[in-house]
């Protein structure tokens, strides 16, 4: 016999009740959060509301129009599969990449294996990276830097041209300068080295980014929705920083955001 963990009226509530709730709460914000501001989210409302109209035409026992939409809601799961292919695989990128970072992190407790570089030669590296960017801003030379603490960094930096070079302020500039042939395209940046550049990124197809967001910033937050990485902007025509995080976008950062963010995200790596 379950022994009731308490009583609302004579409805008995387990924890184990309680903490289903929960969970389907948590997934639910996460879905949310992953499908809004695009199209497929509108999608997913329209058919939430099908099962809901499917739910109180069975409670009416309205037979006729329940056997119409139950023959709908019986490939429901295949439909959402292929409705929401790009979502569904994002999630489990998402998903993948967490363990794969939990995984290293734990592997590096266990070598001894200092999870951060030397507090000293990071605030160094953030300092080239916002001196570079600043001075490209003046001059407006586009740029994108991706900061990456994804242990499967080549799954979207392939496209590009490896370095593995220090990160310094000359090299940042000359890579972005407009007659270098790496100008066009991402740099990534991966346990405090230029990891690549060059890299050519996914557009984002999300709706509600403005019409004025070019190639750039758009390729920023496309990057940012699929992989667990922060993005640096330059615009070519303003000169105004931007900052991209899972899939949103801040416009016209200015120079104390930009030294805090770059910190934030060194400090993850």
């Amino acid at each position: 016999m379950i022994i009731p963990w308490f009583e609302i009226g004579f409805l008995p509530i387990r924890i184990w009740d309680i903490l289903d709730i929960l969970i389907v709460g948590y997934l639910i914000y996460q879905l949310y959060k992953l499908l809004r501001g695009s199209i497929a989210f509108n999608i997913f409302i329209g058919i939430i509301s099908i099962y809901i109209v499917w739910w109180i035409v069975r409670l009416l026992q309205m037979d006729l129009l329940s056997q119409l939409l139950t023959q709908f809601v019986s490939v429901g799961v295949l439909m959402l599969l292929i409705v929401f292919q790009p979502e569904v695989r994002r999630f489990l990128l998402l998903l993948g990449n967490t363990t794969l970072k939990q995984q290293s992190n734990f592997l590096s407790k266990l070598l001894n294996r200092p999870l951060i570089i030397n507090e000293r030669a990071k605030l160094s590296q953030v300092r080239a990276i916002r001196s570079a960017m600043l001075k490209l801003s003046k001059s407006k030379t586009g740029a994108l830097i991706i900061v990456s603490a994804n242990p499967n960094v080549e799954f979207f930096s392939n496209s590009g041209v490896k370095l593995d070079a220090n990160i310094s302020q000359p090299l940042i500039e000359s890579i972005f300068h407009k007659e270098s042939p790496l100008h066009d395209g991402a740099m990534v940046i991966h346990e405090n080295k230029i990891h690549s550049a060059s890299v050519i990124l996914p557009l984002s197809s999300n709706t509600t980014l403005p019409k004025s967001a070019g190639l750039r910033h758009r390729a920023a937050v496309g990057v940012t929705e699929n992989s667990q990485v922060a993005a640096f902007i330059v615009s070519e025509e303003t000169g105004n920083l931007s900052y991209a995080f899972e899939g949103n976008l801040s416009w016209k950062i200015s120079e104390e955001n930009l030294t805090d963010l770059l910190k934030r995200h060194f400090t993850e790596e």
